[in-house]
């Protein structure tokens, strides 16, 4: 008879678990897969692209339902859990139904933060973080109101592209000195930002909401030096906090994620976590390839077979506002190391690879993200680059002519 599991969250990650289990324990266990979004598993990092009108929301389903059927997969979306009860081993869900678990994951994400700033809770102030989120934006967009959006981060430039292509003017602000801070160098930034005010996109840097002006609904932003931005709405995609409630209030240990070992096991056996919602050795990855990683990994454990994550390099490799932009491992470059660098402005082309130890270990790619790929591979084997040296910034091709070919 089957073992039953229940994942909690229907997402990215839950979804490449159950297609790992299935390859590595197909019939070993009875999965059940609840998920508060009303709707089949989707690929998150797409959502910009049915906002900006370039795909349509079912075009970005992870899987159709027959797969899930396939898999014996029993799917409840739309259903939100409510609580753990670790001692009978039952995940309570709403309308007072449960379900008993032999084995339990927890796939549950990160919610979008809200700036703690008078008027945050203004009727037209909206976030950007699932299809629901999708649906609203593109009501905003249909009546070209003004938009303001909040953070110069990757969901950030994603809401405003998005919104501006679909047809309104659209004010960025952001905090820091630079555009993705945490992906990018002060170069590669600064050209991202040029390629995205290119789309028509107002950015300001340095800019810290003071507060959001409006009776009942937004009309404006004011920032800290005073400046005063008009506004039929304002999104906030400031950042992300991993979802920990469900296993917080169970009990289950949790730091700033729920902590779990190198077997994505939480404190409490048989419960795991992973994706998003999960701390590793003390990060919380809010990525989607670690999420893959630690999938395969914990598919591997549960069926039997010795496995170990050991953490993931950080690597972010997407379409930012319709700009290619790449960056992997230690892109800044830490004491002995060196980089190399090729900056295109004009053209829309910035590289640097930083070197060290006779090892690439890391990059950043502006516009011409072909290479993305290899790149990330070289820096995640750590082989000497020592005959490649000269031609690697040209790409595999002339780097590796043989191998290319």
């Amino acid at each position: 008879m089957s073992e039953p599991l229940v994942i909690v969250g229907n997402g990215m990650a839950a979804a490449r678990l159950v297609d790992e289990l299935a390859k590595a324990a197909l019939g070993r266990y009875a999965i059940a897969v609840i998920g508060a979004e009303p709707r089949l598993a989707y690929n998150r990092v797409l959502l910009s692209s049915v906002l900006a009108g370039e795909t349509a929301s079912h075009d970005i389903e992870l899987r159709p339902a027959q797969w899930w059927r396939d898999r014996g997969v029993t799917l409840k979306y739309g259903c939100a859990a409510t609580g753990i009860d670790v001692g009978r081993r039952e995940l309570k869900i709403a309308n007072e139904e449960s379900i008993a678990f032999s084995k339990l994951v927890l796939a549950t994400g990160s919610m979008p933060l809200r700036l703690n700033v008078p008027g945050a809770d203004l009727a037209g102030v909206h976030t950007f973080r699932d299809s629901r989120d999708v649906d609203l934006l593109l009501t905003l967009a249909a009546r070209k109101q003004r938009v303001v959006v909040v953070g110069g981060g990757l969901l950030g430039l994603e809401a405003a592209y998005g919104l501006a292509k679909a047809g309104s003017p659209v004010t960025l602000i952001h905090l820091m000195d630079r555009l993705m801070e945490r992906q990018l160098d002060a170069p590669a930034a600064e050209l991202l930002k040029s390629l995205v005010e290119r789309k028509g996109i107002e950015i300001l840097l340095n800019a810290n909401t003071a507060r959001l002006l409006g009776e009942n609904r937004v009309e404006g932003l004011e920032l800290a030096d005073g400046r005063r931005i008009e506004a039929e709405a304002v999104i906030f995609a400031a950042g992300i906090r991993p979802n920990v409630a469900l296993a917080k209030e169970a009990g289950i240990p949790v730091n700033r994620g729920i902590v779990v070992d190198d077997q994505l096991q939480t404190g409490v056996p048989d419960i795991f976590a992973l994706g998003e919602c999960a701390e590793h050795r003390g990060v919380c990855y809010g990525l989607v390839e670690p999420a893959y990683e630690q999938a395969r990994v914990l598919a591997q454990h549960l069926a039997g077979a010795p496995a170990a994550y050991q953490g993931s390099v950080m690597a972010t490799n997407l379409k930012v506002s319709g700009v290619g932009v790449f960056s992997a491992g230690d892109f800044m470059g830490g004491q002995g190391s060196e980089a190399i660098v090729l900056s295109d402005a004009r053209g829309g082309s910035y590289k640097k690879l930083v070197i060290s130890d006779g090892r690439l270990a890391g990059a950043v790619l502006v516009g011409d993200t072909a290479d993305a790929l290899w790149y990330l591979e070289l820096i995640r084997r750590r082989e000497p680059i020592a005959k490649i040296r000269k031609d690697m910034m040209f790409g595999r091709s002339l780097a590796m002519p043989a191998e290319a070919a």
